[in-house]
């Protein structure tokens, strides 16, 4: 007869405890690193945790936004979650090193296990999962991913995976090779684990060194579409990448008569925009704009409304606001923002949802009021604290903006 049965208790084991409070970020802000997992030769996945144990609650397709110091400046920036909310106790994001990106090489050159950064959110309404984002009962989807795009749809897919869920999707995903496939692995396992539902369809670009490429080759086209997917008009299409590979699969999903309500795509890529002048971005809008006839019609009749009506108003007040770092000093009414209007001056200033979302935009205003009325992308003690969203904030007096 043998004696009691001593069990070791890892010291981790509090972790886990199924009371845990959910992670507040008006409390605590600051996520550490856990891990760091090579994904590909330019692409690394960043694993975090708040500090005191706790768990994270949001939606697939959702993102955070990180404060970062470079050079002794705070920088603001949006990376999608990679990771599963069904698995609540760490949260993954998934950077790719962009040539010349200032955010994204500190992560990859200066984070290490242990690390910490501060976040806030989740924020976002990219997502399959909640009112209004698909339609109830079983649903048919594709996702369609290009580079490091494919970061919401993965969580949207891990999500489904872990629940056992029986949705039918057609992930495609777009690659310059082989190599550059993200989360190929997984992806490949998924499609195993749940034959005649989850169909991967990888397009790469050409081959990588080591591997010749069998499959799908050149970029997405309608013709390669209907391959892949016959039955495409009747799922729900969730796409995220550059802005080029939004822009074409726009164009050939209306070419091809899809229900465009039943159309969605993360709209902002900050380290993109970051790297374009203000003129470029406008040529970008010009170009996407040829590719949407329809919508540039749209667009413009919208414009002259707004021109006749703020002609037939009252003139708003116009403010001076100066930007100290740059030296500038540029003039904007009262009742438009001033991120808006100091991009058309030619003033680069970070920006990325546009809509009081992310946080990207956010300066601290040394001198003057503004009207800010924004949609989770700031704090209160950050307010406070003399902080705005020039994206959505409008001045109220002259402005001195520490940017």
């Amino acid at each position: 007869m043998t004696g009691p049965t001593t069990i070791a208790r890892d010291a981790a084991a509090p972790l886990l405890a199924p009371d845990l409070p959910l992670w507040n970020p008006e409390v605590d802000d600051v996520l550490v690193v856990r891990a760091i997992r090579q994904e590909t030769h330019d692409v690394r996945s960043f694993v975090l945790a708040p500090r005191a144990p706790a768990r994270f609650s949001y939606r697939p397709g959702q993102f955070i936004t990180l404060e970062v110091e470079i050079g002794g400046e705070a920088v603001n920036r949006c990376y999608t979650i990679a990771s599963a909310p069904t698995r609540p106790h760490t949260l993954t994001i998934t950077v790719k090193r962009v040539p010349g990106g200032p955010v994204s090489n500190f992560l990859h050159d200066t984070l290490k296990v242990g690390s910490t950064l501060r976040a806030v959110g989740p924020m976002g309404d990219f997502t399959c999962f909640g009112e209004g984002a698909a339609p109830a009962g079983p649903a048919k989807y594709l996702f369609l991913s290009g580079g490091s795009g494919i970061t919401p749809l993965m969580s949207m897919a891990r999500s489904f995976h872990d629940l056992g869920e029986p949705r039918d999707i057609v992930f495609v995903h777009a690659a310059r090779s082989p190599a550059d496939i993200i989360f190929r692995t997984e992806l490949e396992l998924m499609a195993r684990n749940q034959p005649g539902l989850f169909r991967l369809a990888p397009v790469c670009e050409g081959d990588s060194a080591g591997e010749p490429w069998a499959g799908l080759r050149g970029r997405l086209s309608l013709p390669m579409l209907k391959l892949i997917a016959p039955d495409f008009l009747e799922r729900e299409v969730f796409v995220c990448g550059p802005s080029p590979f939004m822009a074409a699969v726009r164009a050939l999903l209306k070419e091809a008569g899809f229900d465009m309500a039943r159309h969605h795509e993360e709209s902002f890529n900050f380290e993109e925009l970051a790297a374009a002048e203000p003129e470029v971005a406008a040529e970008v809008s010009a170009a996407e704009a040829k590719i949407d006839g329809e919508a540039a019609v749209e667009a413009v009749v919208a414009a002259a409304q707004a021109v006749v009506a703020a002609a037939e108003a009252a003139p708003a007040p116009v403010y001076q606001v100066t930007f100290t770092k740059s030296g500038k000093t540029i003039e904007v009414p009262g009742d438009r923002f001033v991120l808006d209007i100091a991009r058309r001056a030619g003033i680069r200033l970070p920006s990325s949802c546009s809509k009081g979302l992310c946080g990207t935009c956010k300066s601290k205003i040394t001198s003057g009021t503004v009207e800010m009325k924004h949609q989770g992308g700031i704090r209160q003690r950050e307010i406070d604290a003399g902080m705005a969203l020039l994206c959505c904030s409008k001045p109220t007096s002259d402005l001195v903006v520490d940017r």
